[in-house]
């Protein structure tokens, strides 16, 4: 594997892979494809290597320049909040879907030798208790879950229908640097850090299970080398919090009392918990390496000394 083809690239996640590549092996020649929407920063990849193409997943055209050459596509173009697949659905197909097929379509004319379908928990729906294993149907209940699992399963299709080698990887909330402050963490550091209140959904009850995005990326290597096509593979948390216990936590980071925090109405169709059973990743060798506490930690800090990038 010599050439690695990143769509997504300059999101959050993506732009973690890219780095996470680079440091791992910084002999590896990346492409970054982006479509630079709202919450795609070309300033994410200061500082590493790459080649970046400004482009739609959904460009059938562009892909067939792009695609061909490549050892290994990973796919993390997405969008990819609930709230805003809530008002606005079409554009959540729109990429989730019909780009994701776009671009598998894209991949099988080219010969692409290894294909990686990033997705998300959100699509088994809710669980109360126990842990989804990789069996488990998907039951999404959110435009946003939805999309993201018609994606997934367009996938499964192609490595069964025409025998391409796409793997799945389904991840639990990431957190880390860099992440757009839509997403709760950066949301309420953000928030906290220039003195404005956090919104906490219904009672707090929610559970999420929480992973640093540098692990999530180790798991999304292991996949890439060792995933079979048409499986799926979980990469599971450190840390199963209640929104309430997160944002107790948040706010003892950030020198903040519950003052600071302002109830609102709960979200439509907003899942109770999540949880996954990541034994099948296990047993290819994963394991993730940074505590929470401490990801927590580290995470707050880079808030805090990286002011510039969030407040443009």
């Amino acid at each position: 594997m010599t050439r690695v083809l990143v769509t997504g690239g300059a999101g959050f996640i993506g732009s973690h892979f890219v780095r996470y590549l680079h440091n791992t092996a910084p002999d590896l020649r990346v492409t970054v494809l982006d479509k630079l929407t709202y919450a795609g920063n070309r300033a994410n990849l200061e500082r590493v290597p790459h080649e970046f193409v400004h482009g739609d997943i959904c460009d059938a055209g562009l892909l067939a320049e792009v695609v061909p050459g490549h050892d290994l596509v990973v796919n993390f173009a997405a969008e990819s909040h609930v709230d805003r697949s809530i008002a606005e659905a079409g554009a959540f197909m729109r990429t989730n879907a019909l780009g994701t097929q776009t671009l598998l379509q894209a991949c099988l004319d080219a010969g692409v030798p290894k294909v990686v379908q990033v997705s998300t928990d959100e699509v088994y729906g809710s669980i109360d208790t126990g842990s989804w294993d990789e069996t488990a149907p998907v039951r999404p209940r959110s435009p946003y879950s939805a999309s993201k699992a018609a994606g997934d399963l367009v996938a499964r299709a192609y490595a069964i229908t025409y025998g391409l080698d796409v793997s799945i990887t389904r991840c639990g909330n990431n957190y880390g640097p860099r992440q757009y402050p839509e997403k709760v963490i950066p949301l309420f550091v953000t928030n906290l850090l220039r003195g404005r209140k956090v919104p906490l959904y219904g009672d707090g009850g929610n559970v999420r299970d929480w992973i640093h995005v540098e692990d999530h990326c180790a798991g999304i290597r292991l996949v890439a080398e060792q995933g079979e096509p048409g499986e799926v593979y979980h990469i599971a948390g450190t840390e199963e919090l209640t929104n309430r216990e997160l944002t107790a936590r948040l706010l003892a980071a950030c020198g903040r009392d519950w003052d600071m925090v302002e109830y609102v109405e709960d979200r439509k169709g907003h899942d109770r918990r999540y949880s996954l059973d990541d034994s099948k990743l296990r047993a290819l060798g994963y394991r993730p390496e940074i505590p929470f506490e401490q990801g927590l930690k580290d995470t707050v800090r880079w808030y805090a000394e990286h002011r510039d990038w969030w407040e443009s």
